[in-house]
């Protein structure tokens, strides 16, 4: 047995145990939330102007909060291709959206709240969270029929922005920490037609605050509900010591986790899993994994799901 298995074993007989009281609790939660979301949806469009069905986008795809992409040297990099050529890393992470997509809009998202808001975490630093995110941001891209959307809450170690080479000095943080600024003045729109990206903006004493605001949950609740083909990745702190990783996942229905192959520990697994709220559906994504078949660069992939 894995030492993945071993940890999902140990995670899941918790979940088991309290199943009934979660559905029970689920329920009363969703209609909560289903009562209350007009008035919210009011209080939120007063600080932030979403006038249109497409309002948010239509102001993102202004000149001015347009980047664009060097995808060329993306690709040199080892990210996922736009281009037609059959490469390996895009038929992993192929495979690891088909997931996360049947569970956003499947049957399983009737059992999952939120279930398009996608957590993407680690353990500890330097699994390649980051790398994960946005190279399955560019594989979901590649969809005819959605659209993806890569946010990014790591706001005390940010490394979206410095990856895709984006010099932004407006992002996440700015807007939760600001009533003169819009949603629309911090979603960035990019040469990749499906993709936009939310930057972490500048970094901020109250981070953990931040995140855990209503102005987050609002947000969040609009992610969720207001564009039915869309999906949020949250680029996530490491969970083990960073309070903010947790504070992101309550709001979300799905979260993958990343671990470094001959790196993760057992331990770790475990203690990451444990701070994931157990309603939501879980994966793994394990990194820098060397396959001799098809040379020194690979990727596995292991799905549990809650």
């Amino acid at each position: 047995m894995s030492i993945i298995e071993k940890a999902l074993d140990k995670q899941l007989s918790v979940k088991d145990a309290s199943a009934s009281n979660q559905s029970e609790s689920q329920a009363r939660e969703e209609t909560a939330t289903r009562e209350s979301i007009p008035e919210r949806a009011g209080s939120v469009a007063e600080t932030r102007p979403f006038a249109t069905e497409n309002s948010v986008d239509q102001g993102s795809q202004g000149s001015s909060r347009s980047v664009e992409l060097d995808l060329a040297d993306l690709e040199r990099r080892h990210f996922v291709s736009l281009s037609p050529k059959r490469r390996v890393i895009n038929e992993e992470f192929s495979v690891i959206k088909r997931k996360l997509i049947n569970n956003a809009f499947g049957p399983l998202s009737k059992s999952l709240k939120h279930s398009n808001l996608i957590l993407v975490s680690s353990s500890r630093p330097g699994e390649g969270k980051t790398f994960t995110s946005i190279n399955l941001a560019l594989s979901i891209a590649l969809e005819q029929d959605k659209t993806v959307l890569l946010v990014d809450t790591d706001v005390l170690r940010p490394q979206v922005a410095k990856t895709l080479g984006i010099e932004n000095d407006l992002g996440l943080t700015d807007y939760l920490s600001s009533d003169n600024i819009d949603v629309q003045d911090i979603i960035l729109s990019t040469n990749v037609e499906r993709l936009k990206v939310i930057t972490a903006g500048r970094a901020h004493h109250l981070s953990t605050e931040l995140l855990a605001s209503q102005k987050m949950a609002d947000l969040a609740r609009e992610f969720a509900t207001r564009y039915k083909d869309r999906i949020v990745l949250f680029d996530a702190p490491p969970l083990l010591g960073v309070n903010e990783t947790a504070v992101v996942a309550m709001m979300c229905g799905q979260a993958i986790i990343v671990l470094e192959e001959n790196r993760s520990k057992l331990s770790e697994i475990e203690q990451s899993i444990a701070l994931i709220p157990p309603e939501i559906a879980v994966g793994f994504v394990i990194n820098k994994a060397h396959r001799t078949q098809i040379g020194d660069y690979g990727y596995g992939y292991y799905y549990g799901g809650a």
